[in-house]
């Protein structure tokens, strides 16, 4: 492949990089905010609730528990810097229409901001995971499988969010995203309980959401449990990844180029 196609394939690059030279100057608070909650739901409601609950199937709550809130920083991490973050530099910075001045296109920032929302996924479910291990929550070594799935997850949630920011007028806007598909994702995808004890219609439901899926690679990673239907699991992910990155990219076209 000649370098000019490499080049192509990496317009994106820059987008991520302007990012990464941004967040260095606030690396330390946002690194603190990110993995603040979900620490604190590991603490607080591993051993806490986890006195009473036990065991779940073969493994112990806390373990149970810290591979869900992962995938949930992950997700949450993602969708903030794909909603808040990027609506800024959409909307009141006008960061992406002075970089349409230049030779890249609305789909290189847009896929940009999509790697960079996988990026900053990984660093926060990273963290979370180092303590889960210096906890003892981590039961296996294939645990490191988790840091690629992360990103995957973080990538798919944060088009996901880029498509809402792309049609979104103002940050109010966002509380509907959040109160009426990521706060109901969370508590119905096996996140803080097995989705075997949900009713079976509800069950189903979880099942067409993408967390649902992440839970399911995670969760045996971090457990020694075995490992099933990665690919279709995968796909899924990816699936939710490639209709977000293609309504983001209608839409802000549109927003962008009246």
């Amino acid at each position: 492949m000649a370098w000019g196609q490499y080049s192509t394939l990496l317009r994106w690059l820059p987008v991520w990089r302007r990012n990464l030279l941004v967040w260095r100057k606030l690396a330390g608070p946002a690194i603190i905010g990110n993995i603040g909650e979900p620490l604190l739901y590991l603490l607080v409601l591993g051993y806490g609730l986890g006195a009473l609950v036990g065991r779940i199937g073969e493994v112990d709550y806390v373990t149970f528990l810290a591979s869900g809130l992962v995938c949930a920083s992950a997700m949450n991490t993602a969708s903030f810097e794909g909603t808040y973050s990027a609506y800024t530099r959409l909307a009141v910075q006008e960061t992406w229409t002075a970089m349409l001045h230049t030779p890249l296109e609305i789909r290189d920032i847009l896929f940009g901001e999509a790697m960079w929302g996988g990026f900053k996924s990984l660093i926060s479910a990273a963290a979370i995971l180092l303590v889960a291990g210096l906890l003892g929550a981590v039961h296996d070594l294939a645990a490191f499988w988790v840091l690629p799935v992360v990103f995957i997850v973080g990538f798919t949630f944060a088009n996901m969010a880029l498509a809402v920011t792309a049609r979104s007028r103002s940050y109010d806007f966002f509380m509907y995203y959040f109160t009426l598909l990521m706060t109901p994702m969370l508590l119905v995808s096996g996140v803080f309980f097995p989705l075997e004890q949900l009713p079976g219609p509800v069950q189903a439901f979880a099942w067409t959401l993408p967390l649902s899926h992440a839970v399911a690679l995670v969760r045996p990673l971090m457990t020694g449990a075995p490992l099933t239907g990665e690919i279709l699991h995968i796909s899924v992910l990816l699936g939710y990844a490639a209709v977000g990155f293609a309504l983001a990219s209608r839409w802000a076209g549109r927003r962008l180029h009246r």
